[in-house]
């Protein structure tokens, strides 16, 4: 792929063409700058989105489970999510606490210079593959089978 062709080609054509080059199978969402797909990890599988922000040049992938979590454990699993999170370079975790829901969420704003493939393999890889690694202890707190620190200690310690 030529230099012009690639900064002629919009975000969503760019993190299209990734999703085609590493053989995910991926839809666009109707209408909208956003690509729907699915990862499969050792620990489990579940949803991703990719979301463009043309005008302000941003680009956001999303991991997000289809397993809520349920609401006497949200506040055990929002401890772990802010163990999980301290320190954590790239991306962050996320948990609504009105439903239940988990996602990791990376992101970069591209202002000032242009989205590449491996910029978004980059974001895409390490999100999924942080969510793989956590989610044994996610899920663990969310069923109340070990407390927050000591899932957090197991993974990273």
């Amino acid at each position: 792929m030529s230099a012009t062709l690639v900064e002629s080609q919009s975000m969503l054509d760019i993190v299209s063409h990734f999703f085609q080059q590493d053989d995910w199978p991926h839809e666009q969402l109707e209408e909208k700058s956003i690509i729907s797909t699915r990862f499969r990890g050792d620990n489990g599988s579940w949803r991703c989105y990719a979301q463009v922000r043309e005008e302000q040049q941003q680009f956001i992938f999303y991991s997000v489970l289809e397993t809520y979590v349920p609401e006497p454990r949200r506040q055990a699993v929002a401890e772990f999510l802010t163990r999980a999170n301290y320190g954590m370079l790239i991306g962050n975790f996320e948990l609504d606490l009105n439903d239940g829901e988990v996602r990791y969420k990376t992101s970069i704003d591209v202002e000032g210079d242009r989205l590449s493939i491996p910029l978004v393999r980059q974001l895409v890889y390490v999100n999924v593959l942080t969510m793989d690694r956590y989610l044994p202890g996610l899920m663990q707190v969310a069923y109340g089978e070990i407390s927050p620190a000591d899932a957090i200690a197991a993974i990273e310690g």
